[in-house]
């Protein structure tokens, strides 16, 4: 046993409870809290899943307090960045951000080096400035925190491309201890951060995705002109602060003016308003200037607002990882709140619409032959200037032409295609055969949500069991709970069934996958490659399209 196993065993964990009491006011820590902390005080690896309220930032917060060196946090939103900062500062900690919205970023990470601060905030597309992180890595950071670590993976809802470079720069800094953090990650959002954030062998702590306070419904309508009308009779009818999800900017904006006609104090979000009107709107909704907001995916990720009694949805989101999410944002003080998704089928095409977009081949060819004929390295800014392509769009196709192995990004940032790669011709085909891969499942995940709209049996089992965590039996807080009969028949347990929870199957068409649900009537399977199918139960007994792998087929 070496010397950090007998510290934690022997008084560390005495220590991070009373760090806990004594500078940040916890008389107890929520289950996961503490096992986390003492895998990075052990100097390990550790990706966190909690529920929304569970306390994922006292996770790194508390055992910063114990480690020699500063605590490096990526957070992808300026607003929560200066939140958790004032936070930490308001306690007699140290914290300091450094962000485009600041203009002492230079002082910041001079503190930071000389000692003078704990923790330092920066969203991703900070690191990639390799001269941030040279002046981080001088620093000798002693944990890395990845806040909403959903957003490193290709699949999650808030997926941000430069998160995909986190990994590089997790090596650069010297791989210190790294936690990353989420409420809502299904097995295969979960693989893919540990894969792109080299965390492999990485204890993975989840904590649950219940929230039984929240009571969720699904509203059907058949026209859209009845649907609005719905959503703002819910609305006009309701008490106490709400959020109103839209698939656009332009019905955010709609169903604000219409809701401000009923007396409501309301205010449109959405990311074509000018920051300082975001921020505005942002600044109310936490002084309770509002009754309900009324925006679309913009807004949300890392309030902490506790007492939402309602999030609506106009239409249903991209996947039910983005509609947890959102809904996530009601009832966190515990009391009881609602989750209402009004759905038309026909909503779903405009979803469809939205993840069908393909990479540009032409720009994807011609920054990998532009590479190929420089022979070396060439800093990105060249790339862009070159190319005439913004941030993230150039940030978008390397990525592509990475995970096709045919171009790298080096420890300065500077892009090279490697030695001994395929042509560019036939990495472009590579890369696109990878999108389309990625575009089959997120209209998989589209189909979920359909699903859930769909399903008669337990919604909150539903959700549940696309995140790998069994339920068994009806929920009694959901609509079709409540419409169902007195004594419900009660759903299959995760050992029992042709086709257990998370066993292991193959189709013959989509090869090997998991499944990950268990109805009467269907099962639910993600495979890699073709995403997620929701099939007959009967169909698969009748024609045996699936068969049991691994030990016990």
């Amino acid at each position: 046993m070496g010397w950090r196993e007998r510290w934690v065993r022997h008084g560390g964990r005495r220590r991070i409870r009373r760090v806990a009491r004594d500078v940040f006011g916890y008389r107890d820590l929520r289950p996961g809290q503490a096992e986390a902390m003492a895998e990075v005080l052990l100097g390990r690896n550790a990706l966190v899943v909690m529920p929304t309220g569970g306390g994922k930032s006292a996770v790194y917060q508390i055992p910063a307090q114990l480690l020699p060196g500063p605590t490096i946090v990526v957070s992808p939103l300026i607003a929560l960045q200066r939140d958790q900062m004032l936070s930490i500062n308001g306690r007699g900690g140290r914290a300091v951000v450094v962000n485009s919205a600041r203009s002492d970023g230079d002082a910041a990470l001079e503190r930071i080096r000389a000692g003078h601060a704990d923790y330092v905030f920066l969203a991703p597309e900070q690191l990639a400035k390799p001269d941030v992180v040279e002046r981080l890595a001088a620093a000798g950071p002693a944990l890395i925190a990845i806040d909403e670590a959903h957003c490193v993976s290709s699949w999650g809802h808030d997926f941000r491309p430069d998160y995909l470079r986190l990994g590089s720069v997790i090596d650069r800094l010297g791989r210190p201890p790294v936690l990353a953090l989420t409420a809502t990650a299904s097995p295969l959002v979960r693989a893919d951060i540990v894969e792109v954030l080299g965390l492999a062998g990485a204890r993975q702590i989840i904590r649950g995705f219940d929230r039984p306070n929240l009571f969720l419904e699904v509203r059907q309508e058949v026209e859209e002109a009845a649907k609005r009308r719905a959503v703002l009779d819910e609305v006009a009818g309701r008490d106490g602060l709400g959020l109103v999800y839209t698939a656009t900017r332009k019905d955010a904006e709609a169903y604000a003016e219409e809701l401000a006609g009923t007396g409501r104090r309301v205010a449109a979000y959405h990311a074509g308003l000018k920051a300082s009107l975001r921020e505005e709107v942002h600044r109310r909704f936490l002084a309770d200037e509002l009754d309900v907001v009324v925006a679309t995916s913009a807004f949300g990720m890392g309030i902490d607002k506790p007492d939402v009694r309602y999030v609506l949805h106009t239409a249903p989101p991209e996947s039910p990882d983005a509609y947890y999410q959102e809904i996530g944002r009601a009832g966190r003080d515990g009391k009881p709140a609602d989750a209402i998704l009004f759905y038309r089928m026909e909503d779903l095409g405009l979803r469809r619409f939205f993840v069908a977009g393909r990479p540009d081949e032409a720009r994807l060819l011609q920054l990998a032959t532009l590479l190929r004929e420089h022979g070396g390295a060439v800093a990105a800014a060249r790339v862009r200037a070159d190319l005439d392509l913004s941030h993230s769009k150039l940030t978008g196709l390397v990525n592509l032409l990475e995970r096709a192995e045919a171009i790298e990004v080096t420890p300065g940032g500077e892009l090279r295609y490697l030695r001994g790669g395929p042509a560019p011709q036939d990495a472009v085909v590579e890369a696109l055969a990878l999108d389309r891969s990625r575009r089959r499942m997120d209209d998989s995940r589209i189909d979920m949500m359909r699903s859930y709209a769909e399903t008669s049996g337990c919604r909150r089992r539903f959700l549940l069991e696309y995140f790998g965590e069994p339920h068994p039996g009806a929920c009694g807080t959901c609509d079709t709970c409540r419409e169902a009969p007195a004594a419900p028949v009660p759903a299959p347990s995760a050992e029992r069934g042709p086709f257990p929870l998370h066993s292991e199957v193959v189709h013959g068409l989509w090869g090997a996958g998991t499944v990950m649900s268990t109805e009467q009537d269907r099962i639910t399977v993600l495979f890699p490659e073709a995403g997620y199918k929701a099939l007959s139960l009967e169909a698969v007994q009748r024609d045996g399209l699936l068969t049991l792998a691994g030990p016990g087929a």
